[in-house]
Order: C-alpha cells, then sequence, then structure tokens
C-alpha cells in the first residue's frame, strides 16, 4: 500500500540534519557548521557514512538552527552508528531557554555495549532530563571508548512518532529529574502561527449554526477552533479545523475521533493543544465553549496562552483547573465555558493556544469554538442531507441463462465450483455448517470466491443476477473481478480491474440482487467476485453466493450509480506513467530537476489540507509543477482510508474540501483524477467519487508499480526499492506509485527513470496514458 506525508507544522516524516554530504565544507543539510574542529585522527565522508578515527578528547558537532523539536512534533535524534564491539560513547544535547535567549545548557546520554556493526540509534528526546526541547541548537557525539579502531556515523535525523529507545543500551549522565510538564511556565509554541484571526475564518470547516439556548451576539463571526471531523486530519496531520497545529505530542494514550467528537484518554502527564493562529478577542469574543463528557471525579487544567505580538513565542500562559472554573462531571455530555475573564494576565488579542493537561480520566470533548459576546454560546453543526438509498428503483425483468451456484461455504478451501476462496489475513473468518461468518478490522481486507483458475466468460449472464444470502451487517461492497487481458496471474495487473457496487443499496434483511449488467467490467475474462471494502467491524454471514436468472416477487432493483474506472495499468499501446504522491516539499526540486533532465512528464497527487497551509510552501510546489506541464490530481483532504469513513457525509467532506482546496491553490483547477490513500477502494468512495467531481466517468488511479518506499527507503537496504520497481516492470507494470517522502527514494528516480525507458514504452502523464481526449497531445 501507499501512503503519502507532507510537511507540516507538527512532524510527519523524520528531519534529516546530515548525510554528510557536505563534509568537506563542514556544512550539514540545514546549511549550518558541522566539524571536529580537527580533533579526529582522520576522518572521511563517503555514500552518505562519516568514516572516522577518533582520539580520547575527540568531537564531532552539528549545529542546527534552533528548533521547536517538540511543537514541530519530533520526539527523538536518530542515527546510524558503528562502532568497536563493547565501546561507548556520549551524546551531548545543546538547548537554550528559549530561542531568543543567548546561552545554551548542555545534557548528556551515554551509549554502551556498541556491538561492532551498523546500529540504527533512536534516543528520544525525554531521555534528557530538563531538556527544553523547543530550543535545541546543537549536539555533539564525544567520550569515544575504543579509539584504536574506526567508527562511523550516518544518517543524522529527528525522528517522528512513538519514540522508543533504541539499541545501542544506554544510560543517562545526567541527575535524574522530573521531565518538564505542561504548566503556565511551558506553554506550548510554534515557530510562526499559521494563520492570522482575520484569515482563520476563510479555511474550510463545517458549516455551523449557533443554538437558540443562548443570546447571539451580532458583532462578531462565531469561530470555530475544531469540530473533530475528521481522525486522519488530527491524527495524521495534526491539523484543527483553523488548519492550525493540534496534537497530544504523542502523550495521550490514545485519540479517537467519532461523530464530531474526540475522547482523549490520558496516561501521566497527558496534554492536548490546539492552536488557533492570533485571535484577537478583545471587544469579540468572551470566551470558548465545548461539550464534556467525562465521569464523575474527573479533573484537569485548561491552560490558554498569549503571545506579545503574533508570530512570536508565547509570552503568557494562564492556568485554571475544572474546579477553578466550576466544572462538574457526572458520566453526561454537557456544555461547558472557559470565560476569557478567568485568564486575567492573557494578553486577549493575542491569542495562541488552548492546552488540557493534567487529565485523571478519559474525556471527550464536542465541537470547541470561540463565542461571541458575554453570553456562552454552543456552536451546534450542521450536516449536508445526503438522498436516502436507494434513490429509485426499477423492475427486475428476467434473464435467459441458467442458475450458477458459486459457493455454499460447505468447505474452508474451496467453494461450489472447485475454486480458492479465502480472506485476506487478519479478517476474522468463522466457518460453520453452509455459513461463514466474517468480521474486518480494516475497509482494506477482502474475502474472495474464484470463478475460475482463469478466466471465466459469464458474458450469457449479462441479464442475470449475483444472489447473496446473508444476515447481519450488509456494511460492504461487492466487486466483480476482471483477469488481466492474458489471463495470467503472473503478469500485472492481477487482477486487471472490478467494479464494487454497495450491498447495502441492493439489499433486503436476508438477500442481496445485483444485475450483473451493473458490474462495467469485461464479462469474458471474469477472475473472481470479491467482498471487500467492510467499514463496520459488525459480523456479516453469508450462505450463499449465486448467480440466478430473476429475482423474487416483489424485489425491485435499485439504478445503477456511477463509479468510476479503477485503473492499475495504462490504456495507450507502449506507455509508461509515474504517479507521484505527496512528499516532503524540501525533495521538490531535486525531482523536477531529476524529470527535467529526464525529459518527461508525470502526475503529481496532492493531499489538500497542507495547500492551505503556507509553512508547507506545497502550493508554490505544485503550481510550478503544473506550470512545467505535469499533470496535478486528487489525494483527498486529509488523507484517510476513504471507503473506512462511516458515512456519506465525512466521504463529501474529504472530497470537495479537496476539489475547494485545488481549485483555490491551484488557479482553478479542476480533474477527475483520484488517488485513493493507502490504494482503500470500495463502492461509496467511488460513488461519491463521482457526484463531487460531476463526471460519471472519475479515474480511481492506483498502480501496477510499487517501489515500496513505504517498506524500504527507512531501513538498512534501501537498494530493495530498486528491486521493487524492476520486478514489477518485468511482470508488465507500466504504472508507478512512489512519494517524494525519503532521500533514498528520491535519489533512486533516475534509476527507475532509466529502468523505465529500457522498456522501450514512452513516459508520459496518467491522463496521456489513459487516452483521455481532454489531456494535452504527447
Amino acid at each position: 500500500m501507499s501512503f503519502a506525508s507532507v510537511v507540516l507544522g507538527a512532524c510527519t516524516s523524520p528531519l534529516l540534519i546530515d548525510d554528510f554530504s557536505k563534509w568537506s565544507s563542514n556544512r550539514n543539510l540545514l546549511g549550518l557548521f558541522t566539524s571536529d574542529d580537527g580533533s579526529l585522527l582522520s576522518s572521511s565522508a563517503a555514500n552518505g557514512i562519516l568514516t572516522f578515527n577518533p582520539k580520547f578528547n575527540s568531537y564531532i558537532y552539528e549545529n542546527i538552527p534552533c528548533q521547536e523539536a517538540k511543537s514541530n512534533g519530533y520526539t527523538s535524534i536518530q542515527f546510524n552508528l558503528k562502532g568497536s564491539p563493547g565501546a561507548s560513547m556520549t551524546l551531548e544535547m545543546q538547548a537554550r531557554a528559549s530561542c531568543a535567549a543567548p546561552s545554551y545548557q548542555s545534557y548528556w546520554y551515554t551509549l554502551n555495549n556498541i556491538t561492532g556493526s551498523t546500529q540504527a540509534v533512536t534516543v528520544p528526546l525525554v531521555d534528557f532530563p530538563g531538556l527544553n526541547s523547543n530550543a535545541i541548537t546543537a549536539f555533539v557525539w564525544s567520550s569515544f571508548k575504543n579509539v584504536t579502531s574506526s567508527w562511523e556515523l550516518s544518517n543524522i535525523q529527528f525522528g517522528c512518532g512513538t519514540a522508543v529507545r533504541s539499541s545501542p543500551s544506554a544510560s543517562l549522565t545526567t541527575l535524574p529529574s522530573k521531565p518538564l510538564a505542561p504548566s503556565s511556565t511551558t506553554g506550548i509554541t510554534r515557530p510562526t502561527p499559521k494563520l492570522s484571526a482575520s484569515n482563520a475564518a476563510t479555511q474550510p470547516r463545517s458549516s455551523g449554526t449557533i443554538s437558540d439556548a443562548a443570546t447571539t451576539s451580532t458583532t462578531c463571526p462565531n469561530l470555530l477552533i475544531d469540530d473533530w471531523v475528521s481522525q486522519s486530519r488530527l491524527t495524521f496531520l495534526y491539523y484543527n479545523a483553523m488548519l492550525q497545529p493540534s496534537s497530544d505530542d504523542m502523550t495521550m494514550g490514545s485519540i479517537v475521533v467519532s461523530d464530531n467528537r474526540v475522547t482523549l484518554t490520558p496516561k501521566s502527564n497527558s496534554y492536548f493543544y490546539s492552536q488557533v493562529g492570533c485571535v484577537n478577542a478583545k471587544d469579540a469574543y468572551g470566551g470558548i465553549s465545548l461539550r464534556i463528557k467525562a465521569p464523575a471525579g474527573t479533573s484537569f487544567t485548561v491552560q490558554i496562552s498569549s503571545a506579545s505580538e503574533c508570530g512570536g513565542v508565547n509570552t503568557a500562559n494562564v492556568d485554571q483547573t475544572t474546579s477553578q472554573l466550576g466544572w462538574q462531571f457526572n458520566g453526561q455530555e454537557q456544555l461547558y465555558n472557559i470565560p476569557l475573564s478567568k485568564y486575567g494576565k492573557l494578553d486577549i488579542s493575542k491569542i495562541t493556544t488552548i492546552l488540557f493537561s493534567g487529565l485523571n480520566n478519559a474525556i471527550t470533548l464536542g465541537p470547541l469554538a470561540f463565542y461571541c459576546g458575554s453570553n456562552p454560546i454552543e456552536y451546534v453543526l450542521s450536516h449536508p442531507s445526503i438522498p436516502n438509498n436507494p434513490e429509485t428503483t426499477v423492475p427486475a425483468p428476467p434473464g435467459n441463462a441458467p442458475s450458477m451456484m458459486i459457493d455454499e461455504f460447505g468447505s474452508s478451501e474451496r467453494n461450489s465450483l472447485g475454486f480458492w476462496h479465502g480472506g485476506d489475513e487478519s479478517m476474522t473468518l468463522t466457518w460453520a455448517a453452509n455459513r461463514l461468518s466474517i468480521s474486518s478490522p480494516d475497509p482494506d481486507y477482502s474475502f474472495y470466491s474464484q470463478l475460475s483458475a482463469t478466466c471465466a466468460d459469464l458474458s450469457k449472464y449479462e441479464n442475470s443476477y449475483l444472489h447473496i444470502a446473508y444476515s447481519g451487517s450488509n456494511a460492504f461492497s461487492v466487486a466483480l473481478q476482471q483477469h488481466n487481458s492474458q489471463c495470467n496471474e503472473n503478469i500485472v495487473p492481477y487482477p486487471e480491474t472490478w467494479d464494487s457496487l454497495e450491498a447495502a443499496r441492493y439489499a433486503s434483511a436476508t438477500d442481496i440482487y445485483i444485475p450483473m449488467s451493473h458490474f462495467n467490467i469485461i464479462k469474458a475474462r471474469v477472475l473472481g467476485i470479491a467482498l471487500k471494502g467492510f467499514y463496520r467491524s459488525d459480523v456479516t454471514n453469508i450462505s450463499k453466493i449465486e448467480i440466478v436468472p430473476s429475482v423474487p416477487n416483489g424485489v425491485t432493483i435499485p439504478k445503477k450509480l456511477p463509479s468510476g474506472n479503477l485503473i492499475f495499468a495504462c490504456k495507450r499501446p507502449n506507455s509508461f506513467a509515474f504517479a507521484i504522491d505527496d512528499g516532503d516539499p524540501v525533495f521538490a526540486q531535486q525531482v523536477m530537476q531529476t524529470i527535467r533532465n529526464a525529459g518527461i512528464k508525470v502526475t503529481f497527487f496532492t493531499v489538500g489540507a497542507p495547500l492551505l497551509d503556507a509553512s508547507t510552501n506545497l502550493t508554490n510546489v505544485y503550481r510550478e509543477m503544473a506550470a512545467q506541464g505535469h499533470q496535478i490530481a486528487l489525494h483527498s483532504f486529509t488523507h484517510p482510508k476513504m471507503e473506512g469513513l462511516p458515512s456519506y457525509s465525512a466521504i463529501d467532506w474529504e472530497y470537495n474540501n479537496d476539489i475547494d482546496a485545488v481549485s483555490k491553490q491551484l488557479n482553478g483547477l479542476h480533474t477527475p483524477y483520484f488517488r485513493p490513500p493507502f490504494g482503500t477502494e470500495g463502492a461509496r468512495m467511488r460513488q461519491r467519487l463521482a457526484v463531487a467531481t460531476k463526471t460519471d466517468n472519475p479515474y480511481i488511479v492506483n498502480w501496477s508499480v510499487d517501489v515500496q518506499d513505504w517498506m524500504w527507503a527507512m531501513t538498512g537496504t534501501p537498494e530493495k526499492q530498486l528491486e521493487a520497481f524492476q520486478n514489477d516492470v518485468d511482470k508488465g507494470g507500466n504504472l508507478v506509485v512512489m512519494h517524494y517522502l525519503y532521500k533514498s527514494t528520491v535519489d533512486y528516480l533516475p534509476r527507475f527513470i532509466e529502468i523505465a525507458k529500457k522498456t522501450g514504452k514512452k513516459l508520459m502523464r496518467v491522463d496521456q496514458c489513459m487516452m483521455d481526449p481532454n489531456a494535452p497531445p504527447l
């Protein structure tokens, strides 16, 4: 599967500091000075590795621009190290009280039991007690204990994600002390607020109305902070509804978004914050309202921060406990008010952050918003109305072909036709007498029942019906799979494509009847049937899959809804397309230069939300890509598994915000090309894509060549990306998935292009390789 990531206000990918490509000029990749000051006996850098022979008093240091690591989501320092077996060394971290402070303090950490092999070392920042990880300026390797042989150092970076200390073993060389927890003196800050109060209200968000229970002020618009509309926006992209940084910095036990609510389950010293830019609440907002559900006895602290100037660091961090706010909880959801009048030392003309800390129980929060005037007002979300399904039904005329029994589930190994059936790993399949119970934790997983070892010709069943006898949940898709043109499982794509239809639209309480004509595939080469896209974990019980010539009296059939074109390969003869997903903007220029040097055009798929965040610079990146003739296409607004979303409205929210962001930022661009995040596909996301793009035949673009950068790029064998690419090309693949997220992947791009060109195929954009009449000429 693929995934995309972007550089945001919070960390979604490691920050590479030095690969020693500029060691000879004493510069690292962040442009600052790195050196040993002549303290090493010898040193040399090649292929990303610094090889050196230390003396007892040798050291190597890296200066970096003052890094607010904690606020930017970086949780560890990572590097690859090779030293003599049993050797040790010390890592020093230098940090200031703030980035503006004139001096720094040092914190040390000793690495022991070095093995003699190259080891990937991860040292969590929390393992430097007292370190202000929001003002890190340098780090130093020193105290090398075994100086009789050479050492190696490579791939220095700040790491993302839950920081787990890795080998070699380590010990603290500072006195233990309590880590700094968010408090009235340790407010969370970011380098630069991304939105001012005046433009924050223009960002996409759910619409809302004010409840009638309170007096409404007419002097200002109510300002939504977060509507908890998207799990991935909050916990993958780390944004709130204002597209400002929002995160727990991985301190919580879990964060779960559902039904416009977020449930925070704390661990010790957990906290959660949302930045608001630089809101001027003076003479406008009286406070912040939200609904909270919490058990009796729950307590926590609500901190609000302000800055002395917009874009600066926080200069006031004021706490109020739930007791001081007069809050009590009883396990029921209630409306609560955070009056700014309780925060006396705050500069309410420059509010930057709200932070919850010290939670002693799990709590569930509703929409969080500034309210106008002095009377607390709830922000009530309004949801778009979605047409009930089916919208219309049509008669079900009988066909002429005989019945075909496909599966009665008498065996866990083979179906009634004698061919394989089974499910993806991690599905729960429970076999009973002539019944299968299916529970799937992920919309990516499928149950398959194969109709042939090669290709089954079902052309004569065009006017028949696929019948599935079931009970339980019908929250899944039914797909009819089309084999590739050679009916050969050893070439890609395999299958070539399929059409997915929504089981619930065709279902009664016990039966699903789908016209075979509704599956838009080539019926002469059918591979099999797949039950897939399970978007609830409820159990589905299946007792029969068959093709029948007619349906019982009284059964009506919904009309076929457009479900687009699911593609894994180019259609144009002898064509090949690079389809590249979002990545790290720092690599964008290298990617474009490589493509320019190769004289080719490609397709880039972009996530919408980061386009609206000026700090990513992605808008300028994609404008430049489009100006150079590359195709820009859609990749969702926040990068969720689209078919796993709970409702039509949640799917529509992703599409509509993505389309609006791309149109707004990229000069009115509209496109029917969409790459589903993680490759996850199903009937609902296909149907709603057709609605959102206002076309019956949008393109759902998957791939037949996967460089597997998500698997290999950050390992000790990144060259396996080349192997993966070559293997898929050798099998006939011609449509690529890759990201410009990792340096190794970007460095291999010229090799990927070289391999593709050696096939003799012409490299082009996806729309060109699909022979789209609206694509630019070759």
